[in-house]
């Protein structure tokens, strides 16, 4: 005897209740997700900061927080969550105010790994989020103390706590030192 499994839509998503998960939806299926630790949280935080602030000052369009859903397919929906995310002026104005998840993709990506996280998790998310448009997809590994920089499956560059994380024209001038990232001291 087979069971069938009903899908969910974006919409049944969204109308969920909050509480102590969050979920994404993958094709169709609802996938629960625990909060994250507060490493994970700090380092999400000391990115998300100086890159909203940035963003902000200049008006060049969003920064969205972890729990932002974005819709990257329909039929069955399939409905993801960065950690961090921005899209550009021109795509908000054109989207406008609307409810619900946002269409397709952000222009930046940032995902922080999560003890639990699988290589073949990570790669799957990664290569969702370009395949739907996203320009840009940082992966923040705090184990191994890098930022892998995805700008297509191909264009794939690791960078350590010597080097600078630059947005390059997806945020332009953008940059922000990798070793802040991950220092215990909160000035350095």
């Amino acid at each position: 005897m087979s069971t069938e499994v009903k899908l969910m839509t974006a919409e049944d998503l969204l109308a969920l209740p909050r509480g102590q998960f969050r979920y994404e939806l993958i094709d169709g299926e609802l996938k629960k997700m625990s909060p994250t630790g507060h490493n994970h949280g700090r380092i999400a935080m000391r990115l998300s900061v100086p890159l909203g602030q940035y963003v902000q000052e200049r008006d060049l369009g969003e920064v969205y927080a972890a729990e932002t859903g974005f819709k990257l397919r329909s039929n069955p929906d399939h409905v993801r969550a960065p950690d961090l995310s921005f899209i550009c002026a021109k795509r908000v104005e054109e989207v406008g105010d609307r409810k619900g998840y946002w269409p397709g993709a952000p222009d930046l990506a940032v995902e922080v790994l999560s003890p639990h996280d699988t290589v073949s998790e990570v790669e799957q998310k990664v290569a969702e989020w370009l395949e739907a448009g996203a320009s840009l997809v940082w992966v923040v590994s705090p184990k191994m103390r890098t930022v892998t920089v995805y700008q297509s499956r191909t264009d794939i560059k690791i960078l350590t706590e010597n080097d600078t994380l630059d947005a390059g024209p997806v945020i332009p001038g953008f940059q922000y030192p990798i070793a802040k990232l991950f220092s215990l001291k909160s000035k350095e």
